[in-house]
């Protein structure tokens, strides 16, 4: 009897301990889910919708259209950005004012001297519009000499499902010639220089 009960919290024993693991790598998982924007708890407060959260990687094949950036500055003005047909290229950035990845994107338009962008393309930013983003949270946001947009139909024309997500449009084309998901500034200015180079466009900057 004494064998059959040592042995049995020897097991209750190991079983606590596998929860344990089991809890700890949980909780692990959901922190990471977390700082991508996914909150899986039933119960939580949904936060106003930015679009998915969970990055696509998948190519997307052959270049498609750049649709026009249409929308309203934080000020409410309307806005309109025709991307294609542009004698240059223009990066499309979708951002919003609470992502925290999209942070160093904002800081780093901002400081165009130190963060320049591969090949010099315009940058217009796209919030998602005034029933999904502050405006008040994106006037302290907002870099000087590049126009920011409030525009959620602008984010479904280009399919971005989360943020910072962003696309690279040749002007004269017309066509989206890099676009994805990007986490840093290297991440982006690594994907901008391959696009580039797919696209036989110059490798300068």
């Amino acid at each position: 009897m004494a064998v059959l009960v040592a042995l049995l919290a020897v097991v209750v024993t190991l079983l606590a301990v596998l929860v344990a693991g089991l809890l700890r790598s949980q909780a692990e998982i959901l922190r990471s889910l977390r700082r991508l924007g996914v909150d899986l708890d039933p119960d939580a407060v949904a936060p106003p919708p930015r679009g998915g959260a969970v990055p696509r990687t998948e190519a997307r094949g052959a270049p498609r259209a750049a649709p026009e950036v249409v929308g309203v500055s934080p000020t409410g003005g309307a806005l309109s950005i025709a991307v294609g047909g542009a004698p240059h290229a223009t990066l499309v950035a979708f951002l919003t004012s609470t992502c925290t990845m999209c942070a160093e994107f904002w800081s780093a338009f901002a400081d165009a001297a130190r963060y320049p962008v591969p090949g010099d393309p315009r940058v217009v930013v796209v919030t998602k519009g005034d029933e999904a983003e502050s405006a008040t949270r994106l006037y302290p946001l907002v870099p000087a000499g590049i126009p920011v947009v409030m525009s959620s139909a602008t984010w479904d024309a280009y399919e971005a499902r989360f943020a910072p997500y962003f696309a690279y449009v040749d002007g004269p084309s017309a066509q989206i010639v890099g676009e994805g998901f990007a986490a840093t500034w290297d991440d982006l200015v690594g994907m901008l220089r391959q696009a580039r180079a797919d696209a036989g466009m110059s490798s300068a900057s």
